[in-house]
């Protein structure tokens, strides 16, 4: 991570700040020394710091409670209970107490205790589906529930409503068996239904039930950041590790996948090339019953542990050694050793293909980019830029005459990965201006004159397509690069976070350490014309009918979302490939779009979605529901297969992969879903077609 001068300032501050409040400490004290930190933190480093006032308390008790869950865990008589602590949480915040938490747990947790008793007792008789009543879905259209007769008649309705959906199900399964299969009566089938659902919230409960008090101060802690904007946010030590694999692409561990089964820990996957999978003593489905450290360390039974506790024990450095004992499917008992190594997790990363173009001997390079990955811990690690740069080399070399970027559903990541991409398009120059609060813009430039891709390209997006994906689209439009096609417009997220590690700011009082991390937004990125992507996001130039067309989706549908503003653009320019005729190459796209009949298609079927998503009330008499989804269905089946049918015949692989696909049954599973995918995508397809038309115009 890059880090300036007076951020390393500001954080030094906190630190003395932290150090001066706490120059002793004990578990007893982690909480106040936390909400210290966080505080003073988001105070002194925050883009837009707040007044912690008792408007601020306000709307913090307000998130918290959504945070909570707490119209489907509490009562108006619960809440009423914690409205004197309405306007007094910025004095707690500062006093570093925790009277209002300690009260919302000790009534959240009773209550979760009640419901999940008399969830049993609703679920232990028949439900009669042929009483006339509604349930809403939408929390935000119900008001809290009276009193507990009437939240347990509100988890009533919810609990009929999913044995219904079940047993409609299960009835429709049954008609398509015929008469030799096995039949089951209504009652038998009923019955079923209502036990999957038992078991399922009795699963979700236990788990509820199982949070210790550090779980719980993370929903406290991010309500309170949240105030600020919606990316600021607490991490506990094992989130950030999971961020950070997420971030990276880069994994240390065994290589496994787990989940929470009951009380057990159970393998979902093993994952090829990493050290379980080179054992093959671990397998999908197996139960992880206890776990020890080292050749010779205690053993600890994690039955009934949180999967995010067992993976903090299971996780750790390369070449250092975990045992586990593990119930194999057949029921046995069975102890492994397992020496830790580093798993890369290739489908995090970029991959590309060649497609036949429309014209005679065309041929296009696409490159697929999941998300702008970047290793911090590691400088020979995976960055997306030189991956980027990999791929478009071996593009060039197979004489490729376009390209096609596809960012789709790329939620971001590395800032300065995202100018180091972009500049892999352009001449040096600037890429995007970085301004933090009361401080002149920072241009941030690629500094590399060297042009590595100098043809046409294509840069799409969807409105899942934010941050670092902005940055770069929003950079290649404004100096006229590539032609950015893809929905009315990308999410919007026009701020930039950085991550500060609280131990550090606290010396000493290693016994509470580790603390966490906490993402701090401390900055707003503006195009090099000055105009920001922040709830705005990046419109492209041709725009293309998608199945989101019509829900309101994206920052700015978050109230706590940073306003959108500008400042003085920066001069900029450069002699690569330019975009020529964009005008006639839009009025060809859409002319082509209207005339086609899945493009129709896919923009009828949005107006669909937006009519199912208005929809928030369902009937509970159970011929009144099947006849809705009756309903529903054959609206459904009109839209049935719309992507099934191949729209990109010449999908191929680039010689230089074939190794690393070739090398295990995963990479060539995954190998064939992407081709396919790629094969049968119209967003691809008319992306083909407009590279045609830049160089037939050309």
């Amino acid at each position: 991570m890059k880090f300036r001068g007076p951020l390393f300032f500001s954080v030094l501050l906190v630190s003395v700040l932290v150090a001066a409040f706490y120059p002793k400490a004990d578990n007893s004290q982690k909480e106040a020394i936390l909400m210290r930190t966080i505080f003073s933190f988001m105070n002194q480093l925050h883009y837009q710091p707040l007044d912690v006032n008792d408007e601020f308390s306000e709307e913090f008790f307000d998130v918290y409670l959504d945070k909570i869950s707490a119209k489907r865990y509490l009562t108006k008589e619960d809440v009423d209970k914690l409205i004197p602590f309405k306007k007094e949480l910025d004095d707690e915040v500062k006093q570093s107490s925790y009277a209002f938490f300690n009260q919302s747990i000790t009534i959240l947790e009773n209550n979760l205790k009640t419901i999940k008793n008399f969830n049993k007792e609703i679920l232990s008789q028949p439900f009669d589906f042929d009483k006339k009543e509604e349930i809403n879905l939408d929390s935000d259209e119900l008001a809290y529930a009276k009193n507990q007769k009437e939240l347990k008649d509100r988890w009533r309705k919810n609990l009929k409503y999913e044995t219904m959906t079940r047993l409609h199900r299960k009835i429709k399964r049954q008609e398509k068996i015929g008469e030799e299969g096995e039949r089951k009566s209504m009652e038998e089938l009923e019955k079923e239904a209502r036990q999957e659902v038992a078991d399922l919230y009795d699963d979700i409960f236990s788990r509820m039930l199982k949070l210790n008090r550090e779980n719980r101060m993370s929903a406290y802690f991010n309500a309170f950041t949240n105030i600020y904007d919606p990316h600021s946010e607490y991490f506990e030590p094992v989130e950030k590790e999971s961020f950070d694999i997420d971030f990276s692409g880069r994994l240390e561990g065994i290589g496994a996948r787990l989940f929470n089964e009951g009380d057990y820990t159970k393998v979902s996957e093993v994952m090829p090339g990493g050290p379980a999978w080179k054992g093959k003593e671990l397998e999908k489905g197996d139960l992880i019953i206890k776990v020890a450290q080292g050749v010779d360390g205690e053993w600890e039974d994690i039955t009934g542990m949180l999967v995010n506790n067992v993976v903090q024990k299971i996780r750790g450095e390369p070449g250092t050694t975990v045992r586990l004992t593990i119930k194999k499917k057949d029921g046995s008992l069975k102890e492994i050793t397992i020496v830790r190594d580093v798993i890369m997790i290739e489908e995090s990363y970029a991959k590309s293909l060649i497609l036949d173009g429309e014209g005679e001997g065309e041929k296009f390079g696409y490159i697929n980019l999941p998300r702008f990955y970047v290793d911090f811990e590691n400088p020979d690690g995976r960055f997306c830029s030189k991956d980027i740069d990999k791929e478009l080399g071996k593009l060039n070399a197979a004489n490729v005459d376009g390209v096609i970027l596809d960012l789709r559903n790329n939620g971001g990541g590395g800032l300065y990965e995202a100018v180091d991409l972009s500049g892999l398009f352009i001449e040096e120059g600037p890429i995007v201006q970085i301004k933090s609060n009361r401080q002149r813009p920072e241009i941030l430039r690629d500094a590399n004159p060297e042009v590595k891709y100098n043809g046409p390209l294509i840069v799409l997006v969807n409105q899942l397509s934010a941050s670092a994906s902005e940055i770069l689209a929003a950079a290649l439009q404004d100096y006229n690069r590539a032609v950015i096609v893809g929905s009315k417009s990308t999410w919007g997220k026009g701020t930039v976070q950085r991550f500060w590690d609280m131990d550090r700011a606290i010396r000493g009082m290693e016994d509470i350490k580790p603390l966490g991390d906490i993402k701090v937004t401390m900055q707003k990125f503006y195009r090099v014309d000055g105009g920001a992507v922040q709830l705005k996001g990046v419109i492209p130039d041709i725009i293309l009918p998608d199945n989101y067309s019509y829900i309101k989706i994206g920052e700015k549908e978050d109230e706590k979302a940073m306003e959108w503003s500008e400042i003085e653009p920066v001069k900029f320019g450069q002699n690569a490939y330019q975009i020529k005729n964009l005008n006639s190459l839009k009025e060809k796209s859409a002319n082509r779009v209207s005339a086609d009949h899945t493009f129709q298609k896919v923009n009828q079927n949005a107006k669909r979605f937006e009519k199912l998503r208005a929809e928030t009330s369902y009937p509970l008499q159970l011929s009144a529901y099947q006849k809705m989804q009756a309903s529903r269905q054959a609206n459904a089946d009109t839209y049935k297969g719309m992507f099934n049918k191949v729209v990109n015949t010449g999908v191929y692989n680039l010689e230089a992969d074939l190794d690393l696909i070739n090398k295990n049954e995963k990479n060539k599973s995954m190998n064939k879903d992407f081709m396919e995918s790629v094969s049968k995508d119209i967003y691809i397809k008319e992306s083909v077609r407009i590279l045609h038309d830049m160089i037939s115009m050309k």
